[in-house]
């Protein structure tokens, strides 16, 4: 993935003035699975979706057939991408983004509703055989992973974990490894940490200085993480401000 700088036509102005952004020239996808971390506002979904725009994907989510619109709230950066493919040319391909996905979930019953619409099976079908919007937010969010994602594919998704248990995350890995052995490729914006521990992975960290390469334990995901699940009080004491174990 390159940025056309030559052709962004200010720095200064927002999405080009996010450090991440800013200060970006290319990324090379090296392994099957790369993570893209940060604070809230550095930049992740921006670059995601910049991405997934650029591939020809739907910017609300969905497979490069969506065309439905709800509200155009994407910035203008995709414009300024260009991607490069790999000698393996991708058979399927899914933009999952957590935020819109009830957008997605709605446009296919609609679609499956229509009167001369699609022919059977419906498009449900490839989603598990039932309405995402008859399950519950985790549920119709795993149904995708396990039923849509077919394998040899290109995937690239925003915050996939918002709606899933630490169980259910756990089981996206196994997911995840099932579909890598199968050729496919992950872009994943995210802030778990159960997610990031996905082994060989490479983890790109978004922060005020730009974009930088970083292991797992280093983040801070991790790090608090950690710290609070070893040390619960004493973080909760300083959080709060207040000895609550009296």
């Amino acid at each position: 993935m390159m940025l056309k700088r030559e052709e962004v036509p200010s720095f200064r102005s927002y999405p080009f003035s996010l450090p991440a952004v800013h200060d970006f020239y290319s990324l090379s996808f090296q392994k099957p699975v790369t993570f893209i971390v940060g604070e809230n506002g550095s930049g992740k979904s921006t670059l995601l979706e910049a991405m997934a725009i650029a591939w020809g994907f739907n910017p609300e989510g969905g497979t490069k057939n969506f065309s439905f619109e709800t509200q155009a709230s994407h910035s203008e950066l995709h414009q300024y991408i260009r991607l490069a493919r790999g000698v393996i040319r991708p058979k399927d391909g899914f933009f999952f983004r957590a935020e819109s996905y009830y957008n997605v979930a709605t446009n296919i019953d609609q679609l499956d509703a229509e009167e001369g619409g699609p022919p059977s099976p419906a498009i449900r079908d490839s989603y598990g055989g039932k309405s995402l919007h008859e399950q519950s937010h985790g549920e119709s969010f795993f149904a995708t992973f396990m039923h849509r994602f077919g394998g040899r594919g290109l995937y690239l998704m925003d915050e996939p974990e918002a709606a899933l248990s630490p169980l259910k995350q756990l089981s996206m890995l196994s997911r995840m490894h099932q579909l890598v052995s199968k050729q496919s490729q992950f872009v994943i914006a995210t802030h778990s940490p159960i997610l990031m521990s996905y082994p060989h992975a490479e983890i790109w960290l978004l922060d005020e200085t730009g974009m930088r390469q970083v292991e797992l334990e280093d983040t801070d995901h991790y790090i608090i993480t950690k710290k609070m699940m070893n040390d619960r009080e004493q973080m909760l004491n300083i959080l709060l401000e207040e000895d609550i174990s009296e």
